[in-house]
């Protein structure tokens, strides 16, 4: 597959610089929910928000993500530009799914559950990428192909960072640091999934060219990288 198969990818997201994507192991701790009662990381997490504002108009997330955000319960948004394509099986409900539907320019669900309830929802922008059998490159490639994907931010879970990672779908990272170590080690990381465990696996690596180095307000640090490999 070449990359004019496939849109340009972007994982951008906030870390601690511990590299932790959560502030603990619990589905109930989220920086979104915990950063902003915090001093020392409240006052310049805003630059983050603002930052990803100016991301891809293509946003792929992950249902387990977005059903820890509440989106299962939350009241209809007001619609965005933003195109938002979800990885789920099971985590959303039919509220989560009328809720991108209502938000999104153009929603489209990957799934391998043909009984999701994203298949009961009627939406002119509902489009459900239905795969027995999941691939992420077959995924990115009927995204370019069928729906005009040229640019897509990656904002999933350490998990699916990691399928990109492992699968060599990343093109650039684009990293908000925050102040603060979180520790632990079931707290999840930026790439998370199995670990290599051979040096014959050493190929998986992702190697990194640094493309710029921001200092941001309140010792926050934005980092961005080219992968090269």
């Amino acid at each position: 597959m070449t990359q004019l198969e496939r849109p340009v990818t972007t994982l951008f997201m906030l870390m601690s610089v511990d590299g932790k994507i959560s502030t603990g192991a619990s589905d109930s701790l989220d920086v979104d929910k915990d950063y902003p009662k915090i001093p020392g990381l409240r006052e310049g997490l805003h630059q983050y928000y603002e930052i990803e504002q100016t991301t891809d108009l293509w946003s792929f997330n992950t249902g387990r993500v977005q059903a820890k955000m509440g989106v299962n319960e939350k009241p209809f948004p007001e619609k965005t530009p933003v195109s938002f394509v979800l990885l789920d099986n099971h985590h959303l409900n039919e509220n989560g799914v009328r809720w991108f539907c209502t938000k999104s320019k153009q929603f489209v669900l990957i799934t391998s559950n043909a009984a999701h309830p994203a298949f009961r929802v009627m939406e002119p922008n509902l489009h459900i990428l239905f795969q027995k059998e999941f691939s992420l490159r077959n995924a990115l490639i009927s995204l370019r192909k069928d729906f005009g994907c040229e640019r897509l931010t990656v904002q999933s879970g350490g998990t699916v960072n990691g399928l990109f990672l492992r699968e060599k779908l990343l093109d650039y990272i684009d990293i908000v640091v925050a102040p603060v170590l979180a520790g632990g080690k079931d707290t999840p990381t930026l790439i998370d999934g199995p670990s290599l465990m051979s040096e014959e696996e050493l190929s998986g690596l992702g190697i990194l060219h640094l493309i710029d180095c921001t200092v941001l307000d309140d010792s926050y640090l934005r980092l961005k990288y080219r992968v090269l490999s």
